[in-house]
């Protein structure tokens, strides 16, 4: 293998990382088209195209032996035709095959040509997910088939499954990657023998090839840990000689105490909690400091980081100054510009907010920039619309940023940018155990939310079998009859990403078919036009939509208090925290709220690490039973969204490798302060 890599190299020694994909022997137009899709345009794009899982191919094993709900191979001989029946709308095509232990039946759906092809006596090796009925006979639905010759030559390999779109193999993607790699030069490597020896690291070149083609189960995980180490390293390198070059700025205005402020936390119907006050008390002390506030707030799911927002931009306008409260859809800002007025209405707060969102156009707009320029409005509340170069603010005093993880470093630069000096609070709901945060966020201060109001119903949880969904819809169509709503997650858009996940294409499909007429049903996923899942969301929103089935893009950025049914399919697949995120879309209002996990019926028995969803509610806990469960092992999956930017990387799952990553990083710029790890481009964090 490798005379024939050096050979591929010599003879490709033009190829770069920036080469197209069409210069690579045996890509062609058509197949570069389908690859463009899914934008890998170059070789170094092939490259970096990470599996998304891999198939194993075991050995096979006996009828007797099989473990029903696993999927397995087995090396059977036909017996008999097949026999095709009509049912459902579907062309069922059965055999019976066995081997010298027992018998099993072969299922297969609109494939009636199979009774043609799979002739009695011949052996064959089948492989799917065996199951077993109440009858106790075994059934093989949609086995692939292979001859024994066939099935030899992937005996015992790992081989890459991608994501895929309409048209494109996964066949296709792996002879391109694999190309690729053969025809890219030799890796140059800023870890020398003895770095890598003892941070316990494979070198690069091997790592890409290990992740796409590993040789085992071992060289997959040594692969993955070196590319998540480098992850980690260009991120951290690129925060720390960012937080080096940016001195702490002198507060020269610092706001005054805000009476206001005090006045309105004890009009409040509730009480704020331990850490809100204490976390008040420090952004508090920030704005009326002696150096420019630069401060993370995290908390969890309705733990009440928006009251502290709020007071923020009072405290902002009782210095004179404006305030601006940037969210990620336009949604969120309106929701967030409802409930403030609402509070000015009633507390007779002396401020006067503007809403500024893609949305609002012509005269509305025209009015909006005046009153922000002129000083008319003190809050500011929208999304990217609010860094536009035109828009020019009178005395910006105050920068909130919701969900910090969706917006850049540069973002939330261009929006502070547009004042002198100004005070930066940004917010997020992912609950980072805090040695994490301080790692991730080093350029900022942390304040934490730990507790939550006493006036939320706990979320109801339940961890269930796939196949109970019949049931848990019939539940969710009697919360929906009472005039409430719901979600449904699911892990892939379309079946070409996975044909074991359920997708949200086929699974709007089937409930639109099997609810009642009357129950509106609408799609959402990331691939959708920013335009069109804003409008998705806010029909969903203002109740004119039942039930909506989406990715994970619903895990931020909206809240609707009158859904009180969350169902999570493949629940197996998420880790710990962002099942936690996508849970607090419920429980928003005064109505009990429910969230379902539902696990594959292949794993048999509930997933252990599930019960922790259903035995607590807080996301710290969460997060750091996510650290303690998710080991380096669990390298399946999709991977959640914990980290800013990453492939790879997560940091739950790779704690470990973040505080390495962290140390290496202080080591290498302690003795080199201007130090570029050669061979790795450095993560841009600024746009992350």
């Amino acid at each position: 293998m490798d005379r024939k890599l050096q050979k591929t190299r010599k003879e490709s020694n033009q190829i770069t990382a920036d080469t197209p994909v069409t210069q690579i022997k045996g890509i062609g137009e058509k197949t570069a088209a389908l690859l463009a899709a899914k934008n890998l345009h170059t070789v170094g794009d092939l490259a970096a195209y990470y599996p998304r899982d891999y198939e194993y191919f075991a050995d096979p094993v006996s009828v007797e032996d099989v473990a029903p709900g696993q999927m397995a191979a087995l090396s059977l001989t036909v017996i008999g035709n097949g026999s095709t029946v009509h049912a459902g709308g579907y062309r069922i095509t059965n055999f019976q095959a066995a081997d010298v232990t027992g018998r099993i039946r072969l299922t297969y759906y609109n494939m009636p040509f199979l009774s043609r092809t799979i002739r009695p006596g011949s052996i064959h090796v089948f492989r799917g997910i065996v199951r077993r009925y109440r009858n106790g006979n075994l059934q093989l639905e949609q086995a692939r088939i292979y001859t024994p010759a066939q099935y030899e030559e992937v005996r015992g390999k790992w081989l890459p499954v991608y994501s895929l779109t309409h048209g494109l193999k996964n066949s296709q993607v792996s002879s391109a990657v694999r190309r690729a790699l053969e025809c890219l030069p030799q890796q140059d490597d800023y870890l020398d023998d003895k770095d890598r020896e003892r941070l316990g690291l494979t070198g690069r070149s091997g790592a890409l090839w290990g992740i796409h083609f590993p040789e085992s189960r071992q060289a997959l995980q040594e692969a993955r840990s070196r590319l998540v180490f480098d992850e980690f390293f260009s991120f951290l390198i690129a925060v720390k000689q960012e937080k080096r070059n940016q001195k702490e700025l002198l507060n020269d205005a610092p706001m005054p105490v805000c009476e206001a402020a005090d006045r309105l936390i004890s009009r409040l119907p509730y009480m704020l909690t331990d850490s809100q006050q204490k976390a008040w008390e420090e952004i508090k002390g920030d704005l009326s400091g002696t150096r420019v506030m630069n401060r993370l707030l995290q908390g969890d799911v309705g733990s009440g980081k928006t009251i502290l927002a709020f007071l923020s931009l009072l405290m902002c306008a009782c210095s004179g100054r404006q305030g601006a409260l940037m969210v990620p859809t336009e949604v969120l800002a309106q929701q967030h510009m409802e409930s403030l007025e609402q509070m000015i209405a009633e507390y007779d707060l002396p401020l006067c907010p503007v809403l500024l969102t893609g949305s609002v156009t012509g005269s509305a707009r025209k009015k909006a920039y005046e009153d922000i320029r002129t000083g008319a409005a003190n809050v500011i509340i929208g999304t990217h619309a609010l860094i536009q170069e035109k828009l020019e603010y009178c005395s910006l005093g105050l920068v909130i940023t919701d969900e910090q993880h969706r917006f850049g470093v540069r973002q939330r630069e261009d929006l502070a940018n547009k004042g002198h000096k100004v005070p930066l609070l940004v917010m997020s709901a992912t609950p980072i155990p805090r040695t994490l945060a301080i790692i991730l966020y080093g350029d900022l201060q942390v304040s934490q939310l730990t507790d939550m109001p006493k006036n939320r119903l706990p979320i109801k949880n339940l961890t269930i079998s796939a196949s109970e969904r019949g049931r848990i819809l019939r539940f969710m169509l009697g919360e929906i009859a009472k005039g409430r709503q719901a979600y449904i997650i699911c892990p892939a858009i379309e079946e070409s990403e996975s044909a074991d996940m359920e997708n949200v294409t086929d699974y709007t499909k089937k409930l639109a078919a099997s609810v009642p007429s009357d129950v509106r049903i609408a799609a959402l996923n990331g691939k959708m036009k920013p335009a069109e899942k804003e409008k998705i969301m806010k029909a969903f929103s203002s109740h004119e939509t039942d039930i909506l089935v989406s990715t994970t893009v619903i895990e931020v950025g909206i809240n609707v208090p009158n859904a009180t049914v969350i169902l999570i399919e493949n629940a197996e697949r998420f880790g710990l925290s962002q099942l936690h995120q996508l849970r607090g879309r419920v429980g928003r209002g005064s109505e009990q709220s429910y969230c379902i996990f539902l696990y594959s019926e292949s794993l048999g028995e509930k997933p252990e690490r599930l019960g922790v969803l259903e035995k607590s509610n807080d996301g710290f806990h969460i997060a750091e039973e996510d650290l303690r469960l998710r080991g380096p092992g669990d390298i399946f999956g999709i991977r959640q969204s914990g980290g800013p930017g990453f492939v790879l990387a997560d940091i739950y799952t790779d704690a470990d490798l973040l505080k390495k990553a962290a140390d290496f990083a202080d080591q290498k710029l302690e003795s080199d302060p201007d130090f570029a790890p050669g061979g790795l481009k450095l993560i841009d964090f600024r746009s992350i």
